[in-house]
């Protein structure tokens, strides 16, 4: 009997936008490691989808300005944290979103 592994798909509404944090390297000061649960989580994630965009009192959409694939940074304290599939993510709201990182 075979068995099947089926992923969950997650579109969020209007505004909001899924993303994944980004995880820094190891950091070691002084020859100390500094345990995962003394360092700060990085404020910078990868956005994995967005919805439709935000709509106006006429019923008019306008689109999010990031897109799946982006590299955007947040505030420390923004967003929902969410686990789908055991996996962690954030979901927040464009307007939480600082800018969006582009490498030349």
């Amino acid at each position: 009997m075979a068995t099947a592994s089926v992923a969950t798909t997650f579109t969020p509404l209007h505004d909001r936008i899924l993303l994944k944090r980004v995880d820094e390297g190891e950091t070691v000061r002084g020859g100390i490691i500094i345990p995962d649960s003394a360092k700060e989580k990085p404020q910078e994630g990868e956005v994995i989808s967005v919805g439709k965009g935000k709509s106006n009192d006429e019923g008019k959409v306008f689109p999010l300005d990031v897109k799946a694939g982006d590299r955007v940074l947040f505030g420390k304290y923004s967003g929902t944290e969410i686990k789908i599939d055991g996996e962690d993510f954030l979901i927040m709201r464009e307007e939480e979103i600082l800018g969006i990182l582009k490498s030349k």
